[in-house]
C-alpha cells in the first residue's frame, strides 16, 4: 500500500504533523485529548441516557453489517490474512455493539442496606478519556471489542491502532458518526508505540489504558498508566498450552491443534503452541497432525484467494523472528522439524502465487531431538512467543506430568484441555498469570471496567424524624442516633 491515510480527529479526517502516512506527533496526541475532555465534559454523551447510547450502538451495528463487504478486503490487504477467515471473524464483530447495547437497556441498580429513612443506590458512571491501544493481528476485532463497552459505558476514546494495521480502524469513525455518535467521542491516531502511543498513554487526562500486545510493552504502559493512578487493562503475552490425553477423539483434537494454532499464521495472543500429549497416542497424533499441516501447506497462496488456507507473517521483522528461533531450536540439536521449519520459496501449487516476494513461513512441528528426552524443553522456542505458525510438541506419561508441562511457562492466557472423560477435564483446567494481563475483557466484566462507581443517598425522613434520629451534636443526651 503507498497511499497515505489521515488521522480521524474530532469527527473529521485529519492530517498529522509527523512523517509516517499522517501520523500522530505528540502535540497532535495532547490537541485531540485536550478536545475530547471538552467532549466528555459536555455530557453529550457521557451524560446521555442508557437508551439513547444504545440506539447509537445498535445504529452501529446495523451499519458495520452493510459494510462487512467493503471491511473484509481491507482487512486482508492490510494483515495479509486469509480472507476465509476475514469472511468468518468480520460478520461476527455486528453482536458486540449489538451486546453492549442490551446490556445498556437492561442495566439494574444495586440498592444497598441502610439505617433508617435513607434510600442508597449505585450508578455505574463513565470514566472520561480513555486510550485505546490495538495490535496487527487482528485489528478490527479487537478495536470493537474494546471500544464497544468503553462507548456504551459513556466514555470518550481516543484509540491508537497498530501502525502496520489502522485503515479498518479508521473506518469506524466515519461508520460511528453515521450512527449517531458525536464529534469527538471516538478519535484514531495512527502512529508508532514509541511515539504516538508514549504521548497518549503518560497524557494525564487519560484515565484508562486498554491495551493488547507484548508483555514486555505492556509492563512498560502499564507502569505509566499507574503512575498518573489511570485504570488499566492488558491483554500481553501468551504461550498457550494444549493438552490431549489419551482418552480424547484424536481426530477432534487433531482440528482442535490445527485450528489453535495456525489461524492468523499463528499470530494469535492463545495461538496452542506448547502440544502436550499423553504418550500412548502420540504416535497418532503427530501421524494424523503431519497429515493435516501437510494438506494445509499445499493450499497456501495468495490470500485474497478463498481457497487459500493461510497467509503470510505480517512483516519482514515477524518473518526474521520466527525464523531465528526455529532454526535455534533445531540447529541447538534439541529440536527437529516433523514438517516445515523454514520460510516458503517458490510458487504456490495452489494458485502460482510468489512466496519468495511475501513473508510466507512453512506452517511447522517441532519435536524433540532422537534421544533428547524431550530436549525441546530447552529451547527457547518452548518458552517465548514465536507469533508464528509454529507449534512445539512433547509426550507425558501421567496427568500430573501433562499439568506440570502446561504450566512450564510465564504466560498464562489461555489453555486446552482435549478428553472425552469430563473429571480428567475439570481436575486439568486452570487459572492465569501475571505475565499476560491484568483486568478484563468481554461481557459485562469490560463494561464495568470502563466505569468507576458513583453511591446516592437520599434522606426521605420528614425533618422533625431527621432532628430526632440524626442531631449528633444536640443538647438533649441519651437518645438514639443514627451513625452511617
Amino acid at each position: 500500500m503507498t497511499e497515505t491515510y489521515l488521522m480521524w480527529v474530532n469527527g473529521q479526517e485529519r492530517s498529522g504533523q509527523a512523517e509516517l502516512c499522517h501520523a500522530s506527533s505528540p502535540e497532535d496526541v495532547d490537541e485531540t485529548i485536550q478536545l475530547a475532555q471538552k467532549v466528555f465534559q459536555s455530557g453529550i454523551w457521557s451524560k446521555a441516557s442508557p437508551h439513547a447510547r444504545a440506539d447509537v450502538l445498535e445504529a452501529a451495528a446495523a451499519l458495520l453489517a452493510k459494510e462487512v463487504p467493503n471491511l473484509i478486503p481491507l482487512e486482508v490487504r492490510q494483515t495479509g490474512r486469509a480472507v476465509r477467515e476475514m469472511r468468518a471473524q468480520v460478520p461476527s464483530l455486528v453482536r458486540w455493539f449489538k451486546y453492549y447495547a442490551a446490556l445498556l437497556r437492561t442495566e439494574e441498580r444495586a440498592v444497598l442496606p441502610t439505617v433508617g429513612k435513607l434510600h442508597n443506590w449505585l450508578d455505574r458512571v463513565p470514566l472520561g478519556v480513555v486510550a485505546q491501544i490495538t495490535p496487527f493481528n487482528h485489528p478490527l476485532l479487537i478495536a470493537v471489542k474494546k471500544l464497544a463497552p468503553a462507548l456504551a459505558a459513556g466514555n470518550c476514546v481516543v484509540a491508537k491502532p497498530s501502525e502496520l494495521t489502522p485503515l479498518t480502524t479508521l473506518a469506524l469513525g466515519k461508520l460511528l458518526k453515521e450512527a449517531g455518535l458525536p464529534d469527538g467521542v471516538f478519535n484514531v491516531l495512527p502512529g508508532y508505540g514509541a511515539s504516538t502511543g508514549k504521548a497518549l498513554v503518560q497524557h494525564p487526562l487519560i484515565r484508562k489504558v486498554d491495551v493488547t500486545g507484548g508483555t514486555v510493552a505492556g509492563r512498560a504502559i502499564g507502569s505509566i498508566a499507574g503512575g498518573n493512578l489511570a485504570r488499566y487493562t492488558a491483554e500481553l503475552g501468551g504461550k498457550a498450552p494444549l493438552v490431549v490425553f489419551a482418552a480424547a477423539d484424536i481426530d477432534v483434537a487433531v482440528n482442535g491443534i490445527t485450528f489453535g494454532s495456525f489461524m492468523a499464521s499463528g499470530q494469535t495472543c492463545i495461538a496452542s503452541t506448547r502440544i502436550i500429549v499423553e504418550n500412548a497416542v502420540l504416535g497418532q497424533v503427530l501421524e494424523k497432525l503431519k497429515a493435516k499441516i501437510d494438506s494445509i501447506a499445499r493450499r497456501m497462496g495468495s490470500p485474497n484467494n478463498p481457497e487459500s488456507m493461510m497467509g503470510p507473517l505480517i512483516s519482514a521483522k515477524q518473518l526474521q523472528n520466527v525464523t531465528t528461533l526455529v532454526d535455534e531450536a533445531v540447529e541447538s540439536g534439541n529440536a527437529t522439524a516433523l514438517t516445515g521449519g523454514k520460510k516458503m520459496s517458490g510458487q504456490s501449487q495452489l494458485d502460482g502465487t510468489d512466496f519468495t516476494k511475501g513473508y510466507f513461513f512453512e506452517p511447522t512441528v517441532l519435536v524433540s531431538s532422537q534421544g533428547g528426552n524431550d530436549s525441546i524443553l530447552r529451547t527457547r522456542i518452548w518458552r517465548e512467543e514465536a507469533f508464528g505458525p509454529v507449534i512445539a510438541v512433547v509426550g507425558f506419561d501421567t496427568e500430573d506430568q501433562a499439568i506440570t508441562l502446561a504450566n512450564d511457562s510465564e504466560f498464562g492466557l489461555g489453555a486446552s484441555v482435549w478428553t472425552k472423560d469430563l473429571a480428567q477435564g475439570f481436575r486439568s483446567l486452570g487459572g492465569a498469570k501475571s505475565a499476560s494481563g491484568i483486568g478484563s475483557e468481554n461481557g459485562v466484566d469490560a463494561l464495568r471496567e470502563y466505569t468507576t462507581m458513583k453511591s446516592t443517598i437520599v434522606n426521605y425522613a420528614s425533618a422533625e424524624e431527621s432532628l430526632a434520629a440524626e442531631d449528633w451534636f444536640g443538647d438533649k443526651s441519651g437518645g438514639p442516633v443514627r451513625y452511617g
